[in-house]
């Protein structure tokens, strides 16, 4: 539907005319928080700085206003009964029966305190789900108390699929005008609403939507599909969103500096000229009959903005490590491609494809990437292919191998077995120092990725378990390995990279930076990965 994208796009708005915005996201399953769900199921979790694990669309939040997100802007329905049954466990309620209302004014509440926290002026509040569905009808009775009852200023948009069928070729307003009259028997009518669909919504079905939806003609907004969701706050500034919103909670309209973006979609538009194709090994990709992109969104995302800022359309060349397991040729499958990036996983499903793959690109000197599991299954295939040692693996894999390259720490240890997985992992930022004269330390010192210069510091985020086994770290430097950078806390191993000399690009974190990438300022990773792909590509051809 774009809602993510939309609410995302107010906020940039608004906050281009200088007011403080907040954005929060209420999610209607009963998990705590992403962490635990399928990639396939939900798409990829979007991992913050505190290590909250929230919806795609915090990182959409993050990317479009340019500042980080935390734990208050995210609110699950798990969330909200877990502490209302831990309230009325406490005696909080005093005796109370525990209904609906305490249910909708813990949302309430959890809504103002992220407004408190950042001191803001506009809060965003993007409800999941769809209208009609039973599973947020309480976020929906929580806005309506806010408005009616509470008599706080609120601004209800509506974003509403309208679909072009193909064999009629005009836009059909009846789905809007049915979710609508959801919304009406709720006690909630939208102030404005926001048509996505193939094409925009011309004046005559603007003019019926009005009339049958009960919304003023002029607050009928078109959000036509785009070539970039980065055009959507553009789309919705020409149709005058902002100051419409700022009139109905009644604030003063201010100038708007939109010349950042502006110039983005410029960088974008140029870029389609050059393409480069890069390998994505991984295997959450499909689901049922269709491949979907968002099981690596903020990969994909990444690799856009460092393909924009330099010049280059990324396309991606879909690689599912399983077929390679079941005997197609890695190389065959990379045949081609610019660069080869082996992204986060989990278990041993696709494992050995993905090992075999790295291997491909090492051999090959096509430029690699390895995140997170993609840098612990390049060291298993370095320990199996260079040094020798066949039976190398990581335990997550093989908890029988005689070689546990790569292995659980204590702590993970003792959080699997109390089966306790959810929020257990290495998650959020963790501070990261660089080794002097390698080819990470170029990368972050010539992209200004330092938070620390002087002393060669990274702040970067982390979702795992696994380790580097530090008991081998010496047989891998003797092999050729560079282990370029280490945990400032615990001294675990961060990065690895091969001499320039050896391989034009072979690096691979623990970390993630795509999560910290956004349109305006691209991860110095990427910048320097995109580089590369593009060198590989013009000396090949």
């Amino acid at each position: 539907m774009g809602k993510g994208v939309s609410t995302a796009s107010i906020g940039l708005l608004l906050q281009s005319r200088g007011y403080t915005v907040t954005p929060v996201k209420c999610e209607n399953y009963l998990n705590v928080d992403a962490g635990l769900i399928n990639p396939i199921e939900h798409g990829d979790p979007f991992l913050c700085d505190d290590g909250t694990e929230a919806d795609m669309d915090i990182g959409t939040y993050e990317k479009f206003l340019n500042r980080n997100v935390m734990r208050h802007n995210f609110i699950t329905m798990g969330q909200i009964y877990l502490e209302v049954v831990k309230r009325e466990r406490n005696f909080d309620y005093n005796g109370e029966d525990v209904e609906m209302p305490h249910v909708t004014d813990e949302i309430i509440r959890r809504i103002n305190e992220a407004a408190k926290k950042e001191k803001a002026d506009i809060i965003i509040v993007e409800l999941g789900g769809t209208a009609g569905e039973y599973l947020n009808v309480l976020y929906y009775e929580a806005s309506r108390v806010l408005k009616i009852v509470k008599k706080a200023s609120v601004v209800h948009v509506h974003v509403s699929y309208v679909p072009t069928p193909s064999h009629l070729g005009e836009p059909k307003t009846k789905p809007t005008q049915l979710s609508v009259k959801f919304l009406q028997s709720m006690g909630i009518q939208p102030d404005f609403i926001v048509c996505r669909g193939e094409k925009s919504v011309d004046r005559r079905r603007r003019e019926r939507l009005a009339m049958f939806c009960n919304v003023d003609a002029e607050h009928v907004i078109n959000n036509p599909d785009v070539n970039t969701p980065c055009a959507v706050p553009l789309t919705l500034e020409e149709q005058q969103l902002a100051p419409k919103i700022l009139t109905l909670l009644g604030l003063p309209d201010r100038k708007s500096d939109l010349g950042k973006w502006n110039n983005l979609l410029t960088r974008i538009s140029a870029s389609s000229r050059n393409k480069i194709e890069i390998a994505i090994v991984g295997k959450y990709f499909a689901t049922g009959d269709y491949e979907l992109r968002d099981s690596y969104a903020a990969l994909m995302d990444a690799l856009d903005h460092a393909g924009w800022q330099q010049g280059f359309k990324i396309t991606t060349r879909w690689v599912n490590s399983e077929k390679i397991e079941k005997g197609q040729k890695a190389e065959n499958l990379l045949d081609g491609v610019a660069g080869v990036i082996v992204p986060i996983g989990w278990g041993p499903r696709g494992v050995e494809g993905m090992i075999s793959a790295i291997r491909v690109a090492r051999t090959a000197k096509i430029p690699y990437l390895g995140l997170c599991y993609g840098m612990q299954l390049a060291v298993v295939e370095y320990a199996r292919h260079v040094m020798g040692l066949a039976d190398a693996n990581t335990l997550e894999c093989n908890p029988h191998t005689s070689h546990p390259v790569i292995h659980l720490i204590k702590g993970q240890k003792e959080a699997i077995a109390r089966r306790a997985y959810g929020g257990t992992m290495r998650l959020g930022r963790w501070d990261c120092k660089i080794k002097s004269g390698t080819q990470a330390d170029n990368i972050y010192d010539k992209f200004s990725g330092y938070i620390n210069s002087q002393k060669r510091i990274v702040g970067e985020r982390h979702r795992h378990r696994f380790e580097f086994n530090d008991a081998y770290s010496d047989s891998f430097l003797k092999a050729g390995l560079i282990i370029s950078g280490r945990s400032v806390i615990e001294n675990l191993v961060e990065i690895i990279e091969l001499p320039k000399n050896i391989h034009p690009f072979y690096f691979a974190t623990q970390y993630h930076p795509e999560y910290r990438s956004r349109p305006l300022i691209p991860h110095p990773v990427f910048l320097a990965y995109v580089k590369a792909c593009a060198e590989y590509q013009a000396m090949v051809k």
